[in-house]
């Protein structure tokens, strides 16, 4: 029965844990949301305690989804239309194979559109021609053009932040030291810029078409991502495998120089996504100035 038990707080840990980086919260806003500590969500996520009734409605209404699902485990995310949109949490997840994500139409007809147009010039008409729908078609599935910006940058985001948790997994299961997990870190986001170009250059180029509560949000992802580089290039200083150094902005210089690939890597150039990334993990090693022997 213990071991039954263990298994279910895994899920439910698992299941929460998703439902609350798709929605861009934080930790502490959870967990203000459900009025206990930051260290019980903590703990809640990482299958290390047992949630009650109350609590898991509690965590249900907070994250606008049914208790059913929490205690079913994490599942693929959908899109607005009901197309399943793979975002695999599980351990074992090979966040180094980039799978299509299986946008609907629409989704993927706007994701399309932006890019040849951008935001403002990409019309409704537009795309649903790259759809291959109707204008009424697209309306069917998505609101406004503004929403189907909202989740691509949500499927943007929750396609990063898994792979960085499966990367930072790989690193702790191979017992990493702190230099080549920093490196490990920085191969995952230049990775993902490399094979998700479209995706990644949407991301970067129009945060600033999306509303304001909405931008907020996206905005607050992307911080925790520099935050996990910055706790990284920090454990390198502190046992003294790199100089001492601003951290802040080693870790903006490293995030940027990843961020950009979206913009000049062609697949049917002389390198791979995978070459590129090394290259730029071993760059990002460099720059921090980290011995590496």
């Amino acid at each position: 029965m213990g071991r039954r038990e263990d298994a279910e707080r895994q899920l439910l840990g698992a299941a929460v844990r998703q439902a609350r980086t798709s929605r861009g919260l934080s930790i502490r806003a959870l967990a203000a949301a459900v009025e206990v500590s930051a260290a019980t969500i903590c703990a809640v996520e990482q299958g290390r305690t047992r949630v009650d009734a109350d609590r898991l409605h509690a965590l249900a209404k907070a994250l606008e989804v049914r208790t059913q699902d929490l205690l079913a485990g994490p599942s693929p995310e959908r899109g607005e239309a009901g197309h399943a949109i793979p975002v695999p949490v599980r351990a074992g997840a090979r966040w180094r194979r980039f799978a299509p994500l299986g946008m609907d139409p629409a989704l993927s007809g706007a994701l399309t559109a932006f890019v040849a147009y951008g935001y403002h010039g990409a019309g409704i008409r537009v795309i649903a021609q790259h759809a291959g729908l109707s204008v009424t078609g697209v309306y069917h599935h998505y609101p406004s053009k503004e929403m189907l910006l909202v989740r691509l940058l949500d499927v943007t985001m929750s396609d990063l932040v898994w792979r960085l948790d499966a990367a930072a997994r790989e690193a702790r299961e191979k017992q990493l030291d702190p230099v080549r997990r920093f490196a490990l870190l920085v191969e995952a986001i230049a990775l993902f810029h490399a094979c998700r170009r479209d995706l990644a250059f949407i991301g970067a180029s129009e945060m600033r078409s999306l509303p304001p509560t909405e931008r907020i949000r996206i905005a607050r992802i992307r911080v925790d991502v520099q935050r996990r580089l910055e706790a990284e290039i920090t454990t390198c200083v502190n046992r003294g495998l790199a100089p001492a150094q601003d951290v802040a902005a080693a870790a903006r210089a490293i995030s940027t120089m990843c961020t950009s690939i979206c913009q000049w890597f062609r697949p049917t150039g002389p390198l791979s996504p995978e070459a590129v990334a090394l290259d730029y993990a071993r760059y990002g090693v460099r720059l921090i100035g980290a011995r590496t022997d």
